[in-house]
């Protein structure tokens, strides 16, 4: 089971609705909230995007920083097993995960050193997905950036990619809301300061949690998916190779399916 997959419970009724239920670390169900299906209200109303790997070319980069910090501490992996255990992550599940390879605890500066060289990193090679700034300069809908990154990150990556102006006032973080994909707390959380409800809004991932959380809110979601990209993505929710397909998807009249699991 990779990191990300943690018990959130999906189950539909027959009024259309889905009741999103987590679990906590006993087990024990810890909220149920009812949300509407997405693809009952027409044209989508907002667009909620991810950070890294969606709105930045982010994942390759910071994961090779994440690879040379942890073979100081004796862990040899590769950048591509990294991003297939780690992508997309809570940074304290991946910490814990690291150190048990490891056999030992890290250090409290360790977090805070591999944060510093990301950022160096970040300053120097980040750049913006392809057609990111030209989607975001052509929406007309409003949109935001729902991250599990804490903000100083998410602001600095938008900073350095020209991607921050379109944004002020709209960045959302896991750090502040306190819940993680694959929780929907985050999208739920954006959508309510958007005014939108969550069936009128579209979700662009890139991370099986991410996917996984916009489909617990009830949102519409649209994965993108490089050539090169591992991610299993579930059946019905449609994948993009570029930001430049949404156009097209986000100006339909219609809203794009989501699958319906079944009633548990």
């Amino acid at each position: 089971m990779l990191l990300w997959q943690q018990p959130v419970v999906i189950c539909c009724s027959s009024t259309g609705t889905t009741r999103v239920r987590r679990r906590g670390r006993n087990g024990a169900a810890v909220r149920c909230a009812a949300v509407p299906w997405a693809g009952e209200a027409g044209r989508m109303k907002a667009i909620l995007f991810d950070c890294d790997g969606t709105l930045v070319d982010s994942e390759r980069l910071g994961n090779e920083v994440l690879v040379e910090h942890v073979a100081e501490y004796g862990v040899s992996m590769t950048v591509r097993e990294a991003m297939a255990l780690f992508r997309g992550g809570k940074m304290a599940d991946c910490v814990a995960a690291l150190e048990a390879r490891a056999g030992r605890a890290f250090p409290p500066s360790f977090v805070a050193e591999l944060r510093r060289r990301t950022a160096g990193a970040f300053r120097e090679r980040l750049r913006p997905m392809d057609g990111a700034l030209a989607l975001v300069r052509a929406l007309s809908i409003p949109f935001c950036v729902a991250s599990s990154g804490p903000r100083e990150k998410i602001e600095l990556s938008l900073s350095v990619t020209g991607l921050l102006p379109f944004f002020s006032g709209r960045i959302f973080s896991s750090y502040e809301v306190g819940v993680w994909k694959p929780d929907p707390g985050l999208f739920l959380h954006a959508a309510g300061a958007l005014g939108v409800r969550p069936s009128d809004c579209i979700v662009v991932e890139d991370s099986g949690p991410g996917i996984a959380a916009g489909l617990a809110a009830g949102m519409t979601v649209v994965a993108l998916q490089g050539e090169l990209s591992e991610e299993r993505v579930p059946d019905g929710v449609r994948v993009v190779r570029s930001l430049s397909e949404l156009h097209g998807i986000v100006q339909s009249a219609d809203p794009l399916e989501i699958p319906r699991n079944e009633e548990i």
